[in-house]
């Protein structure tokens, strides 16, 4: 559909449950606050236009709905704008906000059953429908100016119908757009009628919206949770790996199980069932963070002790301590207690800082004023 006025309705970034970088919340920050700055001043607009009708009454529902669409998405934006903390919002944040734009706001009404994406093309939705019927107020358009804007909203509607009940419902509003045509055309006093379809229409249209946004919204986040689990998968042999290696490699190693993938099973089909099954996707992938890093951690602590040992050794040689006996058993016991396997590294930790003691520096002379 047309945005209601000259500014875009912002492109969401990231995906549900993800950290978005930086970059793009700015971008979309930014894009948002133009957006509801825009569209706030067309609801004033269409407000002051809907009270100068001769039937001011007939709108007030229209407007005061789009007026809440549009507030339930400023305190979104307000919230993420705190969230965001002027560009402070570390990854915990930056994922607490994809959770705030791609899911469900919390406001009350039709608002409370769309994400602030959904909400957004839902606001300017509403604002094209106030502003198409306000271009055919009853009380400064003829019949036939309505009827045709009538089948014209009824053919947006046929587009979007997607199953059974909803194609059904359009075919039953066709029915009576043609019933209401057929009276006018024989002369018949249609206002009542036709009044009472066009609302029919404008909500059905709003209704189909909101069901096409959110199928697409349902489709994106049913593959981005396959993708999900699917890296999760391809990530868990890895892991088993590294734990083997580990178990192998370490005395006393971590005693952490890596979660199986596969027992989550296939993504489910509904929204609500869908959100569950994300949080356990991030709850599997925060397992597996908290496993690479348990099992990977004495891994390359020991790497590092092995570089420690070497790089003292050459310091050694450079300044003569390698020369003594002391040293060079020094580097023998930690070398061994390195390269044993599997390694105690509390133990080679202790031998490689003993080593490192007694290859410092000696001074060359006694303290200052000591005799020969």
């Amino acid at each position: 559909m047309t945005p209601a006025g000259p500014v875009d309705p912002p492109r969401a970034p990231g995906r549900l449950g993800e950290a978005i970088p930086a970059a793009d919340l700015l971008t979309y920050l930014a894009a948002l606050e133009r957006w509801a700055a825009d569209r706030r001043s067309e609801l004033d607009r269409l407000d002051s236009a809907s009270r100068q009708t001769d039937k001011p009454e007939a709108f007030t529902s229209d407007v005061v709905l789009a007026m809440t669409m549009w507030q339930a998405i400023r305190g979104r934006l307000d919230r993420l704008v705190e969230i965001w903390d002027s560009g402070r919002a570390d990854a915990v944040a930056r994922e607490q906000m994809s959770q705030l734009i791609w899911g469900r706001l919390d406001a009350g009404r039709a608002s409370a059953l769309v994400s602030l994406v959904e909400a957004v093309t839902l606001c300017d939705a509403m604002l094209d429908q106030l502003r198409d019927r306000l271009a055919f107020d009853p009380g400064a358009a003829d019949e036939a100016a309505r009827l045709r804007a009538v089948r014209a909203a009824v053919v947006r509607c046929e587009d979007l119908a997607a199953d059974g009940d909803a194609q059904a419902r359009v075919a039953a509003l066709r029915a009576r757009e043609q019933g209401i045509s057929a009276q006018a055309a024989r002369g018949a006093d249609v206002t009542g009628p036709l009044g009472e379809l066009e609302v029919d229409v404008a909500t059905t249209e709003r209704d189909l919206i909101v069901d096409a946004s959110q199928r697409r919204t349902l489709a994106r986040q049913r593959s981005d949770a396959a993708a999900l689990r699917d890296s999760l998968e391809e990530r868990e042999p890895t892991l088993h790996s590294l734990a083997d290696r580990c178990r192998r490699e370490i005395v006393d190693p971590p005693n952490l199980a890596v979660p199986d993938v596969s027992r989550l099973g296939d993504v489910p089909p509904t929204r609500t069932e869908v959100d569950a099954f994300v949080e356990r996707l991030r709850t599997v992938q925060r397992a597996f963070d908290a496993v690479a890093d348990a099992y990977g951690r004495p891994l390359r602590e020991r790497a590092e002790l092995r570089y420690r040992l070497e790089r003292l050794r050459g310091a050694a040689d450079a300044n003569g301590r390698s020369a003594s006996l002391t040293v060079r058993s020094g580097y023998d016991e930690a070398r061994d207690a390195v390269e044993r396997t599997p390694c105690d590294i509390v133990l080679a930790r202790f031998y490689v800082e003993q080593y490192e003691f007694l290859t410092r520096d000696v001074p060359a002379h006694g303290p200052k004023g000591a005799t020969r």
